[in-house]
């Protein structure tokens, strides 16, 4: 920011509450001491160290694995490393939710390199390549004869990829390529298949949502090819901190779980500061007050804590963010003549594989101090040594957001976390309400495997692997055979009496895109040259791609010239606009069946199948470095079906309170805040579901509010929503009456993507049907 200086040396300020002595707690009075910045701190919370337990080997590690390891410092396996590596070894499915930095890849390595040692191959599947690139460098580092690991994913040159199948027996990938590669061209695999023993699923706490629905269907498609060829793998699942985690397990796999949940791996102390930015003199919608934006206030804090030689991560939203927050904090320190400046970088998915692996090794040395990053480093790469995490805007789940911080203190040492608020009603609510985050365990993970919108391509997937039989359809769980009806009557599958049969020469596995909604691909291709940079599907085209709408690919920014749905083409120039784009669209909804349903104060809340019409009406333009509003641009884009799941609560009539005024623009605001606060009971981010409210719908005959999922058939939000809907619509009243402005803001009740432009909007009226859905205040408590 404009006048930003060095810290100066630290006096001893007041924090909400008495601190310990570790490094954390002076790292974070460096930061509070700095002119301008008192009150933006709202709590610290200390996380107490832990010693670690005894370390030994178990009786069948063979002795070249032991001797591999020892010579990487490892003299043995903590309590909860030994048990679930011994599960494995004896032939059992097992989880290990434990903590970062707990040591969960030491649990599932040495039965793994055990396995490959014996003749048997080993199937290691994560979320990103470089996870599956830091793995290898760890295998690697073993040094054990006749261990023969290869990582296979899209950073593999082909010329080394026949190597792979025939040579490796330990292989590191990631879902993708298992879905579009390995699984279509099993034949090719023949030996790796008849010897696979072991499947490590990683960080499998992050494969939720559709994406998970997604993943549990490949891995179900895994099982099968494995059997065609004799084999049954042991399936190890490693995750953050998890609720339920057997649960979680057999969702993933279909397979019964053991857990492994005590940790006994030593940690440091990490103290957690939750930082809310102050308001500015800037005006959003409707003269709403903006706050200064959390990438901003985090330039500022990692150049801080630079200057005071304190290795930083700093994790933001998105690529152009992690730029972002890196050119401004080396911007700070040339400006100050502070010669630091390359000592700060950009760290995010869409870099070059040499290059990832060039930053990733400058920040394990220290070469690099300061590194601003996507959730790209958020999982287990090994990036130990860090002193602090700033943390720019809510990461989505409290399991992220202990991913996140976990990634300081590595090495056992006191560390310090910072989490930034956005303006945001999520963010607003968790830096005001600490009891949301600590002392509360983590999310449980949300997928539904059994959607049909997920479900039928991987049926289709399969049937061209291995054609399908009755037998298989316990596999793939109780939806599968009125899916398969429907497949056989599209003309995609053909029913013969051994069983269902892929119709087509084209690949199968192409009809599911796995991390997006599905739908026809839309090609995105630059203007002046023809390169086809990306595609994504015709439904989030609408509001990722459309005319003057801001795309980033891989680190490039451009602005889109013109959607055309018709070619199923969307043509953009590189650009270096300052501000972001956001869609916005009007919704209607209808009621087709509601599932469940009960009693909520003079209420009712329902859960059920609704067919939701969209039409995205226009796109808003926000300055990137402020959130100041820069315009409201219309765009003439067809409406879209969805169906799909939702929630919804109606209050009667005579229910409603007398003289509440607007009551349109009442349910307008709760329907806003509750989709902002509905994150924090569902592992989904507010882009993934939305919302309508009315005073009258005419399928209920009463005032409702709908929150949708932004998924055809669902994704498990709404479902979740449901079952905990007084604990999620109580946090959804707070977060309104907590926040400081007199009318409305974008902390509270107002929606970046509201297509009415946030009109109207009451946030009295707001609060006063909460209060009456909800009730007698000490009642809600009992019922939490």
């Amino acid at each position: 920011m404009p006048g930003w200086k060095p810290m100066t040396s630290p006096t001893s300020p007041a924090l909400p509450r008495e601190r310990t002595p570790n490094r954390g707690g002076p790292l974070l009075d460096r930061l509070v001491t700095v002119p301008g910045r008192h009150g933006r701190v709202t709590h610290v919370e200390h996380v107490p160290a832990r010693q670690a337990g005894q370390a030994q080997w178990p009786s069948w590690v063979p002795p070249q694995v032991r001797e591999g390891f020892e010579g990487l410092g490892i003299q043995g396996l903590w309590s909860h490393q030994s048990e679930a590596a011994d599960l494995v070894h004896r032939g059992q499915n097992v989880i290990i939710a434990t903590g970062t930095a707990s040591g969960k890849s030491l649990a599932y390595l040495v039965p793994a390199v055990t396995e490959a040692l014996s003749g048997g191959t080993v199937l290691y599947l994560t979320p990103t390549k470089a996870l599956a690139a830091d793995q290898l460098r760890s295998v690697s580092a073993l040094g054990v004869q006749g261990l023969r690991a290869a990582t296979f994913d899209g950073d593999t040159p082909h010329e080394e990829r026949a190597w792979v199948r025939r040579n490796a027996n330990y292989v590191l990938t990631n879902p993708d390529m298992l879905h579009r590669s390995i699984l279509p061209r099993h034949s090719a695999w023949t030996s790796f298949w008849r010897r696979l023993r072991l499947v490590i699923v990683d960080e499998c706490h992050g494969y939720r949502g559709v994406f998970g629905s997604h993943v549990a269907q490949i891995l179900r498609r895994l099982r099968r090819v494995s059997a065609k060829y004799g084999a049954s793998p042991v399936f190890f699942l490693a995750s953050a901190t998890a609720s339920d985690p057997a649960t979680t397990g057999m969702r993933l796999t279909g397979l019964q779980m053991a857990e492994v949940t005590r940790d006994a791996s030593p940690r440091g102390t990490t103290t957690v500061a939750l930082w809310e930015p102050p308001l500015t003199d800037l005006r959003g919608e409707g003269g709403a007050p903006i706050r200064r934006a959390a990438t901003a206030e985090a330039a500022d804090l990692l150049a801080d804590l630079v200057v005071d030689g304190v290795r930083t991560l700093a994790f933001v939203r998105s690529r152009r963010s992690a730029e972002t927050v890196a050119l401004t904090a080396r911007g700070h320190l040339e400006d100050a003549g502070v010669p630091l400046a390359d000592k700060i970088a950009a760290y995010r998915a869409g870099y070059l594989a040499e290059d990832r692996r060039l930053l990733e090794k400058a920040l394990r040395s220290g070469d690099l101090l300061g590194v601003a990053t996507t959730n790209a480093l958020e999982l287990g790469v090994d990036v130990s040594g860090l002193d602090a995490v700033l943390i720019a805007g809510w990461p989505g789940t409290r399991a992220s957001l202990w991913q996140q911080a976990g990634r300081a203190g590595r090495d056992g040492q006191d560390a310090l976390a910072v989490l930034i608020a956005r303006d945001d009603p999520l963010d607003t609510y968790v830096v005001h309400h600490p009891e949301a985050l600590f002392g509360r365990p983590v999310e449980a993970t949300v997928l539904d495997p059994d959607n049909p919108y997920v479900l039928a391509p991987h049926l289709c997937a399969a049937a061209a692997e291995v054609p399908l039989t009755e037998a298989d359809l316990e596999i793939f769980g109780p939806s599968a055979a009125g899916v398969l009806d429907d497949l056989v009557a599209d003309g995609l599958l053909r029913r013969r009496p051994t069983g269902w049969f892929w119709t087509s020469r084209d690949l199968a596995a192409g009809l599911a895109d796995i991390r997006g909604s599905g739908g026809s691909p839309v090609q995105i291709v630059e203007t002046d040259t023809g390169r086809l940079l990306g595609t994504c599907d015709e439904a989030s085209s609408h509001t990722s791609v459309h005319t003057g709408a801001v795309h980033i690919h891989q680190g490039e920014t451009f602005v889109v010239d013109e959607l055309d749905l018709e070619m199923g083409v969307a043509l953009v120039t590189p650009g270096t606009p300052d501000y972001s784009t956001f869609a916005r669209d009007v919704t209607d909804i209808a009621v087709i069946e509601s599932l469940r349903s009960h009693a909520l104060g003079p209420g009712e809340l329902h859960f059920g199948s609704v067919e939701v019409t969209r039409q995205v009406v226009s796109y808003m333009k926000r300055r990137t470095s402020t959130g100041e509003m820069l315009g409201d641009e219309p765009l003439d884009l067809p409406p879209r079906s969805l169906r799909t799941k939702a929630v919804w609560w109606t209050l009667p009539p005579e229910s409603l309170p007398p003289g509440i005024g607007d009551l349109g623009g009442a349910a307008h605001a709760a329907e806003h805040a509750s989709i902002g606060l509905l994150p924090l009971f569902a592992t989904c981010d507010r882009w993934d579901i939305g919302g309508v409210s009315t005073e009258l719908h005419p399928d209920t005959g009463r005032l409702t509010v709908f929150v949708y999922d932004g998924h055809a058939g669902g994704a498990g939000f709404a479902e979740r929503g449901f079952g905990n809907a007084v604990a999620w619509l109580t946090a959804t009243r707070d977060a309104i009456a907590s926040c400081e402005c007199g009318h409305g803001c974008p902390s509270c009740i107002q929606s970046p993507k509201c297509g009415n432009g946030n009109e109207p909007l009451s946030k009295r009226g707001a609060l006063e049907l909460l209060d009456v859905l909800l009730g007698d205040p000490a009642q809600r408590s009992a019922l939490r």
